[in-house]
């Protein structure tokens, strides 16, 4: 027999089944409204990005060729390229193949300065961009300052490097050079290789008209570097 509190208290507490529990979705809810207006960050294939960036490269570019000055023993009817022929860094001995392949697939003349064959190539270009690190290859077309194989790839796919092209004059393609055989670089004739030569007052110094590897530009081929004596 059952206590009368005891059924009271009993009847009036709710059973476990029957018991509500009552969330507030309202912070879901703030959080799924906050994502939703959230915007979203622009597409890479936005016509308006592309823009951009292609106004900010053609500003680059007018910026550079105001500052970069020509390249010296150069001038504005030529294409001249500062690249290395050495497999040191494969990187970039395959940016300077692929760029002097697109150069010498138009018809005009390529002043080529391979910096591991004249070390005074290195220093022309350092003097014209103004730091010591520089890029290879460096592109400089009709003596304004085109960029690296990046630049030159890019603007060769927009056809932005045909128009620059296309305002120099235009040389027949022919034979190999007879006297360098398209090395374009011949023996120095001052000291005949060796890069020492003998003076009279100081004994034998260092020949100053060609590369440590005794070597000098083929005056056919190319301008013939100033001789200094020391």
């Amino acid at each position: 027999m059952w206590l009368p509190w005891a059924t009271t208290r009993s009847s009036s507490m709710p059973s476990p089944r029957s018991r509500t529990y009552t969330t507030s979705c309202s912070s879901f809810k703030d959080i799924q409204t906050l994502l939703r207006s959230e915007p979203q960050p622009p597409s890479p294939k936005s016509p308006s990005l592309f823009r951009r960036l292609s106004v900010s490269h053609a500003l680059l570019r007018s910026f550079s060729s105001r500052t970069v000055p020509s390249p010296p023993d150069s001038d504005h009817s030529s294409v001249v390229i500062y690249f290395t022929s050495l497999r040191v860094v494969r990187r970039t001995f395959d940016d300077c193949r692929a760029v002097r392949s697109i150069l010498h697939g138009f018809a005009v003349a390529v002043d080529e300065r391979d910096v591991s064959v004249d070390e005074r190539f290195r220093q022309e270009l350092q003097e014209i961009l103004g730091r010591r690190s520089v890029p290879l290859p460096s592109v400089f077309i009709g003596g304004v300052y085109v960029g690296g194989a990046e630049d030159v790839s890019r603007q060769y796919d927009s056809g932005e490097l045909q128009d620059l092209i296309e305002a120099l004059p235009k040389t027949k393609r022919s034979a190999p050079c007879n006297m360098c055989g398209g090395l374009r670089f011949v023996v120095c004739d001052e000291c005949d290789g060796s890069h020492r030569v003998f003076r009279e007052k100081g004994g034998f110094r260092s020949c100053s008209s060609c590369t440590t590897n005794g070597l000098i530009r083929c005056p056919v081929c190319f301008f013939v570097l100033p001789r200094h004596t020391k």
